[in-house]
């Protein structure tokens, strides 16, 4: 009994720890500026900060970009993620092993190292200050097709080979087999996508320069350069960017924790 209950207190505290900083940015940006370093309750709680955000500077067109980018990069990237991994994992062709391990290899190389590359090859198709220039380059991921490759790999083939027999090709397996058995997956997927391409910063940095393209980590970026002195209205903003990132997390950890138990890697 003891022995539970000291688990249980160390988990809480672990929590606690964890949910720390965000409780002190949700409490400092209701915060007066006058108090926006006490390390105490605050006298007053205003909404002057998120307000002043809000109307002031054209915040929700940033939130509205990143929505739509997070979104329609998520839905796209799920559709040909999961079509790779079934045919990667179920259909025999010669060079699966390599174009399997091309993929994975690609885990290797971040960011920072194709940036250029990256940036010339959209500049000249034309993309650049363009939502396809914010979408097309963050549709591949090679986690999402690793992860999808394996889960099917764990998918029983007498499922597909009854819906074989009943005359069923590739593609009517995929829709109606495969993919609602892929459901608790693709769920757990759209969270770590939607979660990296809401916070992606470097990269919409680089390829846009117009302001009404702005996602909300380069609008922050640019509010710490404008409001250097008045960092109430810096920490307002960042409270309102983790809002959505906390209730699409709450909303999906169930079907993210299900997936990593359950998917068995081979």
């Amino acid at each position: 009994m003891r022995k539970h209950t000291g688990r249980a207190v160390a988990a809480y505290a672990i929590a606690l720890v964890t949910v720390a900083p965000l409780l002190w940015l949700l409490l400092s940006a209701f915060r007066p500026e006058s108090e926006l370093y006490s390390a105490g309750w605050p006298g007053e709680l205003t909404l002057s900060n998120v307000v002043y955000v809000l109307t002031e500077v054209p915040f929700l067109r940033y939130l509205a970009n990143s929505a739509f980018v997070a979104i329609t990069v998520t839905v796209i990237a799920l559709f040909l993620h999961s079509m790779a991994a079934y045919a990667l994992a179920r259909l025999a062709f010669r060079g699966r092993g390599l174009a399997f391990a091309s993929v994975v290899a690609t885990l290797l190389i971040s960011l920072p190292v194709i940036l250029v590359p990256l940036f010339i090859v959209v500049r000249g198709l034309g993309m650049v200050d363009s939502y396809a220039g914010l979408i097309v380059p963050g549709l591949f991921n090679a986690f999402g097709i690793f992860l999808l490759r394996q889960f099917y790999l764990g998918v029983p083939r007498e499922l597909e080979e009854a819906a074989h027999l009943d005359g069923c090709g590739h593609w009517r397996i995929y829709w109606h087999v495969i993919l609602p058995l892929s459901r608790p997956m693709l769920a757990a997927l759209a969270v770590l996508f939607f979660l990296a391409n809401w916070n992606s910063f470097l990269w919409p940095l680089a390829v846009t320069q117009d302001e009404s393209l702005r996602v909300v980590q380069v609008g922050i970026a640019s509010l710490q350069g404008q409001y250097a002195s008045k960092q109430h209205y810096v920490i307002a903003a960042a409270m309102l960017a983790a809002i959505p990132t906390v209730l699409v997390f709450l909303i999906g950890q169930r079907w993210l924790v299900a997936s990593l138990k359950t998917t068995g890697l081979k």
